[in-house]
């Protein structure tokens, strides 16, 4: 005779959120390939049957932790995008915009760092790389109309200068923590005064 499964229930949307930045957090530490249920279910104090009885796998888990900081993630992008901004007023706000995602979302940075090629494989993953072209436009754009406007210097290669910023921006989820020294915003402005004015004393 074939086993019923479980039915799915619904947690309150709290509790939800709740369950889901654990598993972020064990997602981020442990690597995908490693995170069983059981682990998520210990470090949420649970049995993984009754951790069952909300998500029916870990994919799914990691899935809304991703498509939640993705779509956030985009909520604020779009705002800026659409807000008809200088060239360099537009990076300055997308480059904020991603510190404070990392504020909100640094475990789910993480695993998007660390995890993507491999979901990629995977079709319910396929967000991922939809996410990865649309962020690739949008920032190549806002460079090349500053290099036009001659914001920016004419001899800027702009998808180089995409990479390093793209790089050095998201790694900072490897070392910031919420709630420490810095705010989000003042790690952008020191950011973009070093990558926009450089380090050296002006003489």
């Amino acid at each position: 005779m074939p086993t019923k499964k479980k039915p799915q229930v619904t947690a309150a949307p709290a509790r939800r959120r709740e369950l889901l930045d654990t598993a972020a957090e064990v997602f981020a530490e442990q690597g995908y390939n490693a995170t069983t249920v059981r682990k998520i279910a210990d470090h949420a104090g649970m049995l993984a049957g009754s951790l069952y009885y909300h998500f029916d796998s870990k994919e799914s888990m990691l899935e809304e932790i991703l498509r939640t900081f993705l779509d956030e993630l985009w909520g604020g992008y779009d705002t800026v995008l659409d807000a008809g901004l200088g060239p360099r007023e537009t990076l300055e706000a997308l480059v904020t915009e991603s510190f404070r995602e990392i504020d909100r979302h640094r475990a789910a940075v993480a695993i998007y760092q660390k995890e993507s090629k491999q979901l990629l494989a995977q079709e319910r993953f396929a967000f991922l790389a939809d996410s990865q072209r649309k962020f690739e436009k949008a920032w190549l754009a806002t460079l090349e109309r500053g290099v036009a406007a001659e914001v920016f210097r004419a001899d800027l290669d702009v998808r180089l200068t995409y990479r390093f910023v793209r790089d050095t921006v998201w790694v900072a989820a490897s070392w910031y923590r919420p709630g420490g020294q810095h705010s989000p915003e003042e790690i952008a402005r020191q950011y973009l005064s070093m990558v926009l004015d450089g380090i050296a004393v002006r003489t």
